[in-house]
């Protein structure tokens, strides 16, 4: 990075938290991952489940850049895309909707007049993998989704932990969602490669949790989810024709907590 003061902005999705910058002058040179790693870091930096930069695109409203909160690039993050959607609307980049572009594709979007409700449209799933009784499929994340007893109780770090460095998933690494069916919703509680550790909310996962949950009791058509996860509620709505799963929108709060400066 070129500069020595970075100016900030702090957005929360359901829990899901994320440093924004505004790097449409294109000034911060981010391939830094101890930097990154740094600024996430929830004792010595701002702290973050990510960090992510706003960047120009041509064809597109924007360009969504994103690192995990270990400073590496990251695959597509959910309530990321939903986050920074709030906050290009904030910065009158957009109005209440928009066309951006991520690291897995383009993605369409629609925020509520508040600002602060965004339906981020993700991409379309065609393949879900089976790992004895659980699933396994990418809604540009790879997932793991596993129906379970209990949750609320479970130990997520521990047992995430352990299917996502075994010999499968190791090189690679995947997410893992914990999901127990309640009467009106799913509840879910996912470990997150790239943090190592249990987040508030995933919004690839949720989505990934809503399709295997179709999937397992052979459901189609027009299909909405409720979800529930440590950080609030979100929303899952798709299409199914037992093929494929499209029309796929994740839908929760996008909200600005604070912003500020940090000395690089």
């Amino acid at each position: 990075m070129l500069v020595q003061q970075l100016p900030f902005y702090k957005y929360q999705g359901a829990g899901n938290d994320f440093i924004m910058v505004d790097n449409r002058n294109l000034t911060y040179q981010h391939h830094a991952p101890e930097k990154l790693a740094k600024i996430c870091d929830r004792r010595f930096g701002i702290g973050g489940d990510g960090i992510m930069f706003l960047e120009p695109a041509e064809g597109f409203d924007f360009k969504m850049v994103y690192y995990n909160a270990d400073g590496n690039p990251s695959s597509m993050c959910g309530n990321g895309g939903r986050c920074i959607v709030a906050f290009a609307k904030f910065l009158g980049v957009i109005d209440t909707e928009t066309t951006f572009i991520a690291v897995d594709g383009p993605h369409y979007a629609k925020i509520a007049d508040s600002g602060d409700w965004v339906s981020l449209q993700m991409i379309d799933v065609e393949h879900i993998e089976r790992d004895g009784k659980d699933f396994v499929l990418n809604t540009g994340s790879p997932h793991y989704v596993t129906f379970a007893e209990k949750v609320a109780d479970k130990d997520v770090f521990t047992e995430g932990r352990a299917i996502r460095y075994n010999k499968t998933y190791k090189a690679a690494g995947i997410n893992i969602n914990f999901v127990e069916p309640k009467a009106d919703h799913l509840f879910v509680r996912t470990y997150e490669r790239g943090v190592e550790a249990e987040t508030f909310a995933c919004g690839t996962g949720v989505t990934a949790v809503a399709l295997a949950n179709a999937y397992a009791n052979g459901k189609t058509g027009i299909i909405e989810t409720p979800i529930k996860v440590l950080g609030g509620e979100l929303n899952i709505r798709f299409n199914y024709d037992g093929k494929i799963f499209t029309k796929i929108f994740l839908e929760g709060p996008a909200k600005q907590v604070f912003k500020g400066e940090i000395s690089l």
